[in-house]
């Protein structure tokens, strides 16, 4: 019976309140002189969104970064000292340094093979099926990517597949997850398998939107292939590449499925979003999780801030 409650009110109680709210505010709006109404409608309009980002980005926002001044059951204030402890911790800076290694390794790999691939296979009549065969990871969970490559790093040669190539020429079979950074760099592997499908799609986009005659401008005059791609096609293709690059990086910053599937953490791969699913559930101190939670929302600020800005420097262009 709750169920169909539930159902009733999503299906026929939403759009009855989206439209009682129009017809609400089309009747205060009436009620005001007709030269005030201008400058009020826009706001009346997009005060549902406002509400919205103070109640499911600003206030919970505000409610973690107090927790985090808090002790592990969140009845005490303490101050900066969850802040301290994570950064006085040698582990924690083997985490910043892992999500680090995945900000460079991952973004870059993926905008370069992106690149890469967009531009060899929009030259080739079966385009659309090589796109379809690269796109396929991302139609795939994170946790069944991590199953996967979890059973290609297995140690044993007749289950992993990597393991199985090292002994077909002689070597002896890796515990290839147990050490680190080679484990980290073994993750990252995956997030590239997983993310170069997503660069190539956007990155084409941004391709197919190149002037075909300018590119045959350019050969007609003597510039070759090389000189095409890198003064050319890369140049155009910057704003699109700076997109791509932003979305990885932040990614990259809140990792966490493939991780927690292929070695929770363990083996010095701990990364900022397995470290707070430490801190929140198996350790149960709320304190230090919001701490972990408000730092990685303080890394990502300034990639926002570079978006947006570059955002406002294409409009001034326009």
């Amino acid at each position: 019976m709750n169920t169909l409650l539930m159902a009733i009110i999503v299906v026929v109680g939403v759009p009855a309140l989206v439209v009682a709210y129009i017809v609400g505010t089309e009747y205060v709006l009436r009620l005001v002189p007709e030269t005030t109404r201008p400058r009020i409608r826009p706001w009346l309009w997009v005060a549902p969104a406002f509400l919205f980002l103070i109640t499911f980005l600003i206030y919970p926002t505000i409610r973690t970064f107090i927790v985090s001044l808090m002790n592990a059951r969140g009845d005490e204030f303490v101050g900066l000292d969850n802040y301290l402890g994570l950064f006085s911790s040698g582990a924690f800076w083997q985490t910043l340094l892992n999500n680090a290694l995945w900000i460079v390794f991952f973004t870059g790999f993926v905008v370069i093979f992106g690149i890469v691939i967009a531009v060899l296979t929009d030259r080739v009549r079966y385009e659309t099926v090589v796109k379809a065969v690269i796109f396929i990871p991302m139609a795939i969970s994170f946790v069944a990517a991590g199953v996967i490559w979890g059973f290609m790093y297995n140690f044993d040669p007749n289950i992993g597949t990597v393991n199985a190539l090292i002994t077909a020429v002689g070597g002896e079979p890796l515990p290839l997850l147990l050490e680190w950074p080679r484990n980290t760099f073994l993750l990252i592997v995956v997030g590239i398998w997983m993310w170069t499908g997503f660069a190539m799609v956007i990155l084409s986009a941004g391709l197919k939107g190149i002037s075909t005659e300018l590119l045959e401008a350019a050969r007609m005059d003597g510039a070759n292939e090389f000189q095409v791609f890198f003064r050319i096609i890369l140049p155009l293709l910057a704003p699109t590449i700076a997109v791509v690059a932003t979305t990885i990086v932040i990614t990259a910053l809140k990792t966490f499925d493939i991780v927690y599937v292929m070695t929770g953490g363990r083996f010095g791969t701990e990364v900022i979003g397995t470290l707070f699913y430490r801190q929140l559930f198996t350790i149960d101190n709320d304190g230090a999780a919001a701490a972990v939670a408000i730092i990685l929302l303080l890394a990502i600020v300034p990639v926002m801030l570079f978006n947006i800005r570059r955002f406002q420097a294409q409009e001034a262009i326009r």
